[in-house]
Formats: C-alpha cells, structure tokens, sequence
C-alpha cells in the first residue's frame, strides 16, 4: 500500500511539479464542479418548494463565459469577439433576451493553470431563454452578408484559444439569516 502511494520515496523534482500540477488541476475542477452543482440547485432538488408549480416572475439568469487564450494571441482574440460575437449578443439585447453584456480582464497575472485572458458576462431575461436553443442563423446572415468569411474568423478565434468555459453563477445573499 505504501508504494502505491509512494510513502518513503523519493520523488524527482519533475516528478514534484508534475504532481503538484496535477493537484492543482484537480482542485480547479473540483470548485468549478462543486460551484456549477450549488448554482443549480432545481435541477437536482426536484420542483421549487414554494409550493407553486411555477414562479410567478423568472429571475436573470447570469452565465460567465472564460476564455484562455495562446499567448500573444490575447488582442487577436478580442478583435474577433468584438467584430463577430458581441454584435450577435447586442441584437439578442435588442429582442430583450439578453439584460446585459460585460467582458473583464485580469490587471495582473495568475498561475498559468488557473489564468483566463477574458470574462464575459451575460445576464439572460431567464434560465429558459438561455437555455431554449435559440435559432441565431438568421441574426448571423442579417450582421455577417460574407458568411465564408465570418465563417473563417469564427473558427480563427477558436484556433487561439487554449481554454474556454462557461459557468452559470448565482447571487449569494450575505444579509439574510
């Protein structure tokens, strides 16, 4: 049991980082995890228990969207989202499925397994209208006439990243007991 776990070993200094790396990779994963799981909690607690079937008002919705990219690639990677992705979120604003777009940056830098370039956040009227797989085709031929080459940057500014991922959040009440 001991060597399985490599109790009274010596370890490499490679052979350390590789393990610490892994650690922190795994610790990552675990509080994207536990949080994406406390965020939703109607999904695995079953119907509200207000009582009512239904809400009477569907509150926002709020998903931050990161985006690692490949070093040096960080201004390229916003020149594309600005031009080909934030006008598709403005037109979804303006038929009031989206409340509000927000994109932050880190001012300083982080640990390279824990760095994102950028966040963008979208608060959505509803979890429904986030979720209602929205025909957005038409919205995209409408902004983008030259579909080959909306096309070719759309997949250009997916080629530069080296992470990316979405996490629905919520609001955590302090005050209330």
């Amino acid at each position: 049991m001991q060597a399985l776990f490599g109790i009274g070993r010596e370890f490499s200094p490679t052979q350390k980082e590789l393990i610490m790396m892994a650690a922190r990779k795994f610790t990552i994963l675990a509080v994207i995890f536990m949080t994406t799981m406390a965020s939703s909690p109607r999904t695995f607690a079953g119907p509200p228990q207000s009582g009512t079937a239904v809400d009477a008002k569907e509150d926002p919705y709020v998903v931050e969207y990161y985006y690692k990219t490949k070093w040096g690639h960080a201004e390229e990677f916003l020149t594309l989202f600005k031009k080909n992705h934030y006008p598709v979120l403005r037109k979804e604003m303006e038929l009031g499925r989206i409340l509000r777009v927000s994109m932050t940056a880190p001012r300083l830098h982080s640990t390279e397994d824990g760095r994102w370039d950028y966040r963008v956040t979208i608060v959505f009227k509803s979890a429904a209208i986030a979720n209602d797989n929205f025909d957005s085709e038409p919205l995209l031929r409408q902004l983008y006439p030259d579909q080959d080459s909306y096309k070719k940057e759309e997949q250009r500014r997916f080629e530069i990243l080296d992470a990316h991922w979405d996490l629905p959040i919520k609001d955590v009440v302090l005050d209330k007991r």
